[in-house]
């Protein structure tokens, strides 16, 4: 594990993220398909959480406005959307993360849910940073693609710049020649120099563009890359999870089922325990 000088971040009361705090979980379908849908998979990771004794903030996204092609489910959009992150929130008493794509989101969505997330594609956005950063929630941004994990300083100035440090980095792989993203372990530690860093291990198996339509993935290596990620010392690891995968309205190749997730779990669990004692 590599040595920061990076504070903790809450992201949700009495669930810090960072040095010397638990390895916490980041999980849930990509999007919202519907509100029961959404609210099964929710009750599916409190029970794992309560078997592991783990921490999860729930994901789920109201909207996907980068699908591949025209055609494709993108979400029930924004105020339907937040109803279903709300009920979740209510009946589980789980944390919840969605996505925002525009300025105008930020505080509607803040409203509702624990966290804010900054769609990778969008990372560089200065008018959506700053309406993340003074909606007041914390903030987590996915580093783009196209970034260099260094770079990313600069957008976390963006976000702190309105007075709200509470800001984690995602890492969820880089652009490797066409269809292809690629994990550069080095990342996780760069970026973990200013900010908590959590990895996308899901994301970071897709194809984009893969399949034509839609895009691709190569789940069958995600515990290779969480294992790889949790010993350069990350401090959350964010899954996507669906009951049943293969029939998943978006990311269906790369998303994992409960079974998976758990296995996942216990696997990086014990990458943690064995490399903590080498943290300095």
């Amino acid at each position: 594990m590599v040595a920061s000088e990076t504070r903790p971040v809450a992201l949700a009361p009495g669930l810090e993220i960072g040095p010397g705090r638990p390895l916490a979980f980041i999980a849930g379908p990509c999007v919202i398909e519907t509100p029961e849908h959404a609210l099964r998979v929710a009750s599916l990771l409190k029970d794992i959480a309560a078997e592991a004794g783990i921490a999860i903030v729930f994901k789920v996204s109201f909207d996907k406005a980068n699908r591949s092609a025209l055609d494709s489910y993108r979400g029930p959009g924004l105020e339907e959307g937040l109803e279903v992150l709300a009920e979740i929130r209510r009946a589980t008493g789980m944390p919840v993360l969605t996505d925002v794509h525009e300025p105008d989101q930020a505080a509607a969505a803040a409203e509702v849910v624990d966290v804010l997330q900054v769609p990778a594609f969008l990372c560089r956005q200065t008018d959506l940073l700053l309406a993340c950063g003074r909606a007041g929630k914390p903030v987590n941004i996915k580093k783009g693609q196209f970034m260099a994990p260094h770079d990313m300083a600069n957008v976390v100035a963006k976000v702190q710049s309105t007075g709200n440090l509470a800001v984690t980095l995602t890492e969820r792989g880089s652009s490797f020649g066409y269809n292809n993203l690629v994990v550069d372990l080095r990342s996780l530690a760069i970026m973990r120099r200013f900010t908590p860093v959590v990895f996308d291990v899901t994301h970071s198996l897709q194809l984009p563009g893969g399949l034509g339509h839609a895009t691709g993935g190569a789940k069958e290596f995600h515990l290779h890359l969480a294992r790889g990620a949790v010993a350069a010392g990350v401090d959350a690891i964010f899954a996507e999870v669906h009951d049943d995968p293969p029939h998943a309205l978006s990311d269906a190749p790369t998303q994992l089922s409960p079974d998976e997730f758990r296995v996942m779990v216990k696997q990086v669990l014990t990458v943690r325990r064995a490399v903590e004692p080498l943290a300095t």
